[in-house]
């Protein structure tokens, strides 16, 4: 924002909650730039840490108080951000012409102004002698600093402090610090020190702990009148009850009184009794732009002598003057007063609702406030008094350690509503938020105080050896570890080979790795994480050494860090190495430098589907969209016959479209606006919201906004996995924000920020990372946390599985993205940026690019089309048939010596092949010969022709694999034995291009053919039998899958059961105003009437 458009805020205190309140203003506003903060101080010196005075008495050097160093002021000062002004008292508040009078003449206009005057130290002015020489007030430095002066100069005398609160404590000690007094002594009116923090009890505990230390406690004492000599020097005080002592020196320590004397000046209301200034829920005055925070407000005419709630005043007003344009406003409500300090050396704590079982609770929660208490007659309050209040005190005394603790419950034992603590204050951290949140209790109260029972962890070690790890294939466990320790398999790869776990859906993958880790490591052999053979590098060490030598090309990359500099590469590291291409450097995956590298989903923009189609899916951000575009999307599934079905993740997908249509089916969407929504890649799928305060009446942010806005920034960004959001409007979470990789839930501060979850085969929920998080800082979070996965995941990690074995886990990443541990936090937010900024749609290009567009076709050498599966009809939408039930076990590669004859025959224009060695996966084509499929590619210089279908499936897409070759033995030439294999892209069955045996599953093969390019006519020429001959052989008509191939309906019995016809209409003679007959009697549970139901 421009200098003369930013809005002047003067703050007129520098304490503990004015540098509070400056500091959370200048970091939400650090990127808008709204503001220009000034700051007016009466003391001399820069915000110090007045809770930490005591401290003072040690090291007696100012600057060691001081919450920020003068240097942090210097920083800010630069563009008017912060300037301040020390040693100046203001005076006066002109509302009218916003200006505020300084008493050494200065005039400072403003125009927001908020009041942070804090409090003065009260001194009993009623008192006799409250005016002597020797009575001090304990409350800023200029005040110790006078009472080391004076203790001083009076050595081997009596120090007295009155008061017994938190404060007069802290005096007392600090009076014994000086070593000055002889004797420091403590007068309390109450039976026991801490009165507004614990009982009797627990009050008498500190008292005997300290007592101990050496101060002397007078208890029920109220000091009557000061003694003084002709000098009006302090010799002693006079009790109320006529008793006397001897002292030299006298510190109260009996409170303090808000400051509000400015305010009231000014014409801004103040409470009659106690005074403070009166402020609304949003921390405003009765008189505009005007704004009070911290001891000098009262809010529902209460004042808050502890630091807490003035911090938290300074949270509330700092974000409503910057992020409610972004967010609902926050408003101040009811602080938490739990305290934790260390008194003399004693561990005191309160927290929570701590006097619910002397004054009843202050509120309970809404389910035990619900439930009904007996009402009590007046007689027998009369004579008994009332009712005692609805609290159950579980209280554990340890007298030898002096430990006490008093924890407060509801009668049912249900919620923990308060409680202190002397002696053993651990526990503190982890109760607070339990009151806080007023959670139902899963562990007896007991627990919370002697600790539970040790029982076993519950994770995955613990399943049992039957335990299906793939339902594809019925593994189990045992098949897993069994493969592993009878040396069969040395690798994932080899048990995926061996027991054909993975090799379906491979969801189950995370579950198998793990599995055999572990069983790898309980054997004591040596586990890596290293890509595939053909490199010694995990997939975060790769990344770095293609970031810091910046290779772009994957032949760079193996004559850097490859095993064998020439390799090609394999299905495994190929994505692998194209997934961190794209996550550096963002070129279109289409690009001939990186197209080979691609598996079949990016390499035609689209999820492959059963038949060999693909799925359409355009981005919805944040589901939102407008009816113009639904109609679009209707249109175009009409026009193309598309199956459509709602996403879990909020949009539309279209699937059964044909490779060659896809050029058209995108060019419509594009046109209407739409764009990619990089369903088929490695990246950004989704970020899910419910309609937060657009709508929702319960909503307390907005979270479509904030959704459109994270996926707008990070859509079509690669990384190791997929990756999906969340946004929920309330802690309702409609959005499931907490199963996401990352995901936001609105709070009345911000956003909550949850990270690595996700569903799949093993669901995990997501982690709270931070809280209460202000709007304008999510993206910083995101955008540190997000790369840093992309940076140091390992291949196909999905974020849960990052975090469990990140050394450090949840605690490091704070570190890292929060606390900037390692130092590179910008440079995590500079790649994001450099990654945000170079965004194109990837469809859009794909179609203006001649090059791109001519790969959408379903046979290179002719336009024909053909079905490679059946459809049929289900709930009035085309689909394929299901997958057949067993696979072609033929002895396909046999054929090449069965066959009657074979001539050479010309199938394809050579030219088709330009370029094929010089790209990654080289160049492949499906050929359509007769009714058959044909799979040819030129590698290395070299071509291979093969059938096109896959056997296991009977799918016909073998040309869109992904080309592999083993790393050679250093003793052994490359040739025929090093011929490279194809791996099928639907479920990795890799067969040999020279042999045609399949290397990981024995049981299936496919036909190869010999082929050769001649330079007579330009034309490749593949070896093949007689047209009648090969399609009897391998014709798609006789592959292709057909409706009953897959067996019965797996629905077939409930159908049966339910008498299920399709989609229920209203059943004739069904009244909707009639009541449903009950023809069965209802049957009680044995508790009688509704038993355990739940409360609503």
């Amino acid at each position: 924002m421009t200098v003369d458009k930013r809005t002047k805020l003067v703050v007129v205190g520098l304490g503990m909650v004015g540098i509070a309140f400056i500091e959370k203003l200048l970091k939400l506003d650090a990127r808008a730039r709204e503001y220009d903060i000034v700051v007016i101080g009466e003391e001399p010196h820069l915000a110090y840490n007045r809770v930490g005075l005591t401290s003072f008495f040690g090291h007696r050097k100012v600057e060691n108080l001081y919450l920020n160093p003068r240097e942090w002021y210097a920083l800010h000062a630069p563009e008017n951000k912060l300037s301040y002004h020390l040693n100046t008292l203001v005076t006066g508040i002109d509302s009218t012409n916003k200006t505020v009078s300084c008493a050494n003449g200065d005039i400072v206009s403003y125009d927001i102004l908020v009041l942070a005057t804090g409090s003065d130290a009260v001194l009993p002015r009623h008192t006799p002698g409250h005016d002597a020489n020797g009575v001090f007030v304990y409350r800023t430095i200029e005040d110790l600093q006078n009472l080391i002066e004076f203790g001083e100069s009076h050595k081997g005398t009596v120090g007295v402090v009155v008061g017994g609160g938190l404060l007069g404590l802290e005096a007392a000690n600090a009076m014994m610090d000086l070593e000055c007094y002889e004797k420091v002594k403590l007068i309390e009116r109450n039976r026991w020190v801490l009165s507004r923090q614990l009982d009797a009890e627990a009050g008498g505990l500190v008292v005997e702990k300290v007592t101990g230390l050496g101060l002397e406690i007078l208890l029920s004492k109220r000091v009557g009148k000061i003694k003084t000599d002709e000098g009006n020097n302090v010799t002693g005080v006079v009790f109320e009850d006529g008793e006397e002592m001897d002292c030299s020196t006298v510190c109260f320590a009996i409170g303090v009184r808000p400051r509000d004397n400015l305010a009231r000046s000014a014409g801004i209301k103040c409470a009659d009794r106690g005074g403070g200034i009166l402020v609304n829920n949003d921390l405003s005055t009765n008189i505009p732009d005007i704004y009070a925070i911290g001891e000098c407000a009262s809010w529902q005419n209460q004042t808050f002598g502890l630091i807490a709630p003035g911090v938290e005043m300074a949270d509330v007003l700092s974000f409503n003057l910057t992020q409610a344009k972004l967010h609902h406003p926050r408003v101040f409500k009811r602080p938490d007063l739990s305290t934790k300090l260390k008194l003399m050396g004693v561990d005191v704590a309160s927290f929570g609702d701590f006097f619910a079982d002397r004054d009843g609770p202050s509120s309970l929660p809404a389910k035990a406030a619900r439930k009904k208490t007996e009402d009590q007659s007046v007689v027998k309050t009369v004579v008994s008094g009332p009712p005692p209040p609805p609290v159950k005190a579980l209280v554990y005394k340890d007298p030898f350690a002096q430990v006490y603790k008093k924890y407060l419950f509801t009668t049912d034992g249900k919620y923990l509503l308060g409680g202190m603590m002397i002696g053993d204050t651990n526990d503190y951290i982890k109760l607070v938020p339990m009151v806080k949140n007023q959670k139902e209790l899963d562990i007896p109260p007991a627990q919370l105080i002697l600790g539970a029972k040790k029982e076993g962890d519950d994770g995955a070690d613990d399943l049992d050896d039957d335990t299906q790890i793939c339902s594809c294939h019925n593994v189990a466990k045992a098949d897993i570890i069994n493969s592993v320790k009878d040396g069969t398999c040395k690798t994932v790869g080899d048990v995926k080979a061996c027991t054909k776990a993975g090799t379906g859906c491979g969801g189950c993958m995370p579950l198998v790795t793990s599995i055999f880790t572990k069983t790898m490591i309980g054997m004591g052999a040596e586990v890596t994480n290293y890509l595939c053979a053909h490199f010694n590098y995990s997939r975060a060490d790769l990344y770095n050494i293609i970031m810091v030598k910046r290779l772009k090309t994957l032949p760079e990359v193996m004559r850097e860090a490859g095993n064998d500099k020439n390799s090609d590469g394999c299905e495994a590291c190929k994505p692998a190495v194209a997934s961190i291409f794209a996550s550096l450097w963002n070129k279109h995956v289409l690009d001939k430098s990186t197209h080979g590298l691609q598996d079949t989903n990016d390499r035609f923009l689209g999820n492959i589907q059963r038949n060999g189609t693909f799925s359409v899916i355009p981005r919805v951000s944040a589901g939102e969209i407008t009816p113009d575009k639904l109609i679009v999307i209707g249109e175009v599934a009409k026009k193309y016959n598309l199956y459509t079905k709602i996403t879990g993740g909020q949009r539309i997908d279209m699937f059964g479209a044909k490779k060659q249509d896809l050029l058209d089916i995108w060019t419509r969407l594009i046109e209407a606006g739409m764009e990619s929504g990089h369903a088929y890649a490695k990246s950004l799928r989704t970020v899910k919201s419910c309609v937060g305060t657009t709508w929702c009446r319960f909503g307390v942010g907005d979270s479509v906004g904030m959704a459109v806005r994270i996926e707008e920034r990070y859509k079509s960004i690669r990384s190791p996995h997929k990756i999906k959001g969340g946004v929920s409007g309330c802690v309702r979470e409609c959005a499931e924000a907490q199963n996401k990789d990352f995901g936001l839930i609105a709070t009345e501060k911000g956003f909550n920020i949850f990270v690595a979850g996700n569903g799949g085969a093993k669901p995990k929920h997501a982690d709270l990372l931070a809280k209460d998080v202000p709007p304008s800082e999510v993206v910083p979070i995101l955008d540190r946390y997000l790369m840093f996965y992309i940076r140091t995941a390992d291949k196909l990690q999905r974020t849960a599985r990052w975090l469990e074995n990140l050394p450090g886990g949840l605690k490091y990443l704070k570190e890292v993205v929060l606390e900037d541990k390692l130092g590179i936090c910008a440079s995590l937010e500079a790649q994001m940026q450099e990654l945000v900024d170079s965004f194109f749609d990837e469809w859009a290009e794909a179609i203006k690019n001649p090059i791109m567009a001519a790969k959408f076709k379903q046979f290179a050498n002719t336009s024909d089309t053909v079905e490679t599966v059946e459809t049929e009809k289900d709930r009035d939408q085309s689909r394929p048939v299901h997958w057949p039930k067993d696979a072609a076990e033929e002895d396909f590669k046999g054929l090449r010596g069965r066959w009657s004859a074979t001539a050479w025959q010309p199938v394809i224009e050579a030219a088709y092949f330009a370029g094929a060695d010089d790209t990654p996966n080289g160049i492949s084509a499906n050929i359509k010969r007769g009714d058959t499929q044909l799979a040819l590619w030129r590698v290395k210089g070299r071509y291979y022709a093969t059938q096109q279908m896959c056997p296991h499936k009977r799918t016909f897409a073998l040309s869109d694999g992904l080309i592999g070759r083993d790393v050679p033995p250093s003793n052994e030439p490359c040739g025929d034995a090093q011929a490279p294999w194809v791996s099928c892209p639907y479920h990795k069955r890799n067969f040999d291009l020279a042999s045609g045996s399949c290397r990981n599953d024995d049981t299936l093969s496919i036909a190869t053919f010999a082929a050769e390019e001649r330079t007579a006519d330009g034309m490749v020429y593949v070896k093949l039998p007689p047209i009648e001959e090969l399609d009897a052989a391998l014709g798609t008509a006789r592959w292709m899958v057909k409706k009953g191939d897959g067996g019965a309906s797996q629905f077939e019995e409930l159908d049966k059961k339910i008498d299920f016809k399709g989609r229920r209409a209203k059943k004739p003679g069904v009244k909707p105003l009639a009541d449903v007959p009950m023809r069965r009697p209802v049957a009680v549970l044995p508790a009688g009437g509704c038993g355990g139901a739940p409360e609503w």
